[in-house]
């Protein structure tokens, strides 16, 4: 065997280098650390998946079941929908309000689903399937319901505006229940073709468990994917709080991988490969921003033969590459910390997402056995990518400048001022009388007090770009929880069930960065 002996003796330095500090590898051109981490640091991924998990049953709308495992919440929103003769009373609040916008709450729906169906195995092995199925199905329900035609589907609850100037708990809420739907005349493919998406999906998880719901729940999808389709338009109708800036054509090729991976027919392969010009190369993966997750599976659907997917591959590289440090192609900063930031606000929800199809991708090329990405004058092996977003989990639960969790519940140190209406508020159980809209605003909100219920599982927003963080409940863009940052964040540590917490696959990171 030959050996590159200079390489040799920086690896040997680096190992003794490691073995007597924390690493924080510095990028010469910008003084970035390439990555940053307490290599003492422990991770129990399995209670932080079954809090993940758990954190959904705090975020339900409508008449609670006999199972629900988070105490403080009460039915609430059973009306949902009566104005037009609909029943609505399910979902998910979106966020640390008391609104349900279907485009956010299927794509959550649709990451859920995923996690499931690509970590069967290790999600079953830290007994969670049961739980997580059910989180997807209170999701999927609400989604049917939500259609009620081929052509009609309710796309929010709630007044936002009204909502939001309110702090009232979901079981005393008397704000506007405002119904916004699309139909022809008013299309959104963007949120047609993400329920179509999450349906499909679901239809996956479903389908050894009840046959007659999965095929149910397929056939919805296809209709929505029509009607998307069909009646194509840019759904505006969520703004200012979910407006499209990426367009419709991203859901349109995620809805259509998901209806192939989900049914096999090839009509829905034939329009991802006639639509391919849509593909382009992105940074983010998010509610608004699909097409790193349609090129991840689309480049599965290369890996396994289907050679007209080529462009799909190369996106997805392309996505690996502008979020890898040390890639000459790098378009995402990290911290000094080490933590990925896209932007302020929320930036949780980019992580957890970049984490989950890094983490997926990752397992695609291993499986497929096709070898590294090449981001220019750098290459980066499925475990090196797999390391990096490793060490982006570690950061979320705890292994951080602040030493802190921003996973509620989770570790000795974590937010206690959740911006979070439900939690803020003492529960219906030990306050039954009402807490009014100004009422919950000047004893609750401004409370310099911890939230009186623990939101367990709730991911914040984070900390800003120095990797400081303020526990302040009036600070949303750090302290408000979303569906959709839990559920990338399921996908994530699902991943990360059999893989160590202390291990030495960082130091395949280093190597390539030297």
């Amino acid at each position: 065997m030959r050996y590159n002996m200079g390489r040799l003796v920086i690896w040997v330095l680096a190992i003794f280098w490691i073995s007597i500090t924390p690493i924080s590898l510095a990028n010469k051109d910008d003084g970035h650390d390439l990555f940053s981490f307490n290599k003492d640091y422990n991770c129990d991924y399995k209670e932080a998946l079954s809090k993940a998990i758990l954190f959904f049953e705090g975020q339900r709308a409508g008449k609670l079941p006999p199972t629900q495992r988070v105490t403080w919440r009460g039915d609430s929103a059973l009306a949902d929908g009566m104005p037009e003769n609909v029943s609505l009373s399910g979902g998910y609040y979106d966020a640390g309000d008391n609104v349900k916008f279907v485009w956010p709450m299927s794509f959550s729906v649709t990451l859920l689903s995923w996690a499931a169906v690509e970590y069967q195995k290790e999600i079953c092995s830290a007994d969670q399937m049961l739980h997580l199925r059910r989180a997807i199905r209170w999701g999927t329900n609400f989604i049917i319901h939500a259609q009620a035609s081929p052509t009609t589907l309710y796309a929010q609850v709630g007044d936002a505006n009204g909502d939001h100037r309110c702090w009232e708990r979901p079981e005393d809420m008397d704000t506007p229940r405002t119904l916004y739907k699309i139909s022809p005349e008013s299309p959104g493919s963007e949120v047609a073709a993400e329920a179509a998406a999450a349906l499909a999906a679901a239809s996956i998880v479903f389908k050894e468990y009840d046959c007659k719901y999965s095929a149910r729940l397929l056939r919805r999808s296809k209709l929505l994917f029509q009607f998307a389709d069909k009646y194509r338009g840019s759904f505006q109708g969520s703004c200012p709080f979910y407006c499209s800036y990426s367009g419709y054509q991203d859901e349109l090729l995620w809805a259509a991988a998901w209806l192939y991976k989900a049914s096999g027919e090839k009509e829905y392969l034939n329009y991802v490969s006639s639509n391919e010009g849509w593909s382009h190369t992105v940074s983010e993966f998010s509610w608004d921003n699909k097409f790193a997750g349609a090129q991840a599976l689309l480049a599965n659907e290369y890996f396994k033969g289907n050679g007209n997917l080529e462009k799909f591959k190369n996106d997805a590289d392309s996505f690996v590459c502008a979020l890898m440090p040390g890639s000459s192609s790098v378009q995402v900063k990290t911290t000094l910390g080490g933590l990925l930031y896209t932007r302020d606000s929320s930036n949780m929800q980019y992580v957890t997402s970049a984490s989950m199809i890094l983490l997926v991708y990752s397992r695609f090329l291993d499986a497929a056995n096709v070898g590294d990405v090449n981001c220019g004058s750098v290459t980066f092996s499925p475990s090196q990518i797999k390391a990096f977003a490793k060490s982006q989990v570690d950061y979320i639960l705890g292994n951080n400048p602040m030493k802190m969790s921003y996973m509620v519940g989770y570790g000795t140190k974590y937010p206690n001022q959740v911006h979070h209406r439900g939690a803020s508020i003492p529960s219906i159980y030990t306050h039954p009388s009402k807490v009014g809209c100004n009422d919950g605003l000047n004893s609750w909100f401004y409370s310099g007090n911890p939230n009186p219920n623990t939101h367990t599982g709730a991911i914040v927003g984070g900390p800003n770009s120095g990797d400081q963080f303020t526990d302040s409940r009036s600070d949303f863009s750090h302290l408000e929880p979303t569906t959709y940052i839990n559920a990338a964040f399921v996908g994530s540590v699902a991943a990360l069930q059999a893989y160590p917490s202390k291990d030495n696959d960082h130091l395949q990171f280093i190597y390539a960065t030297m």
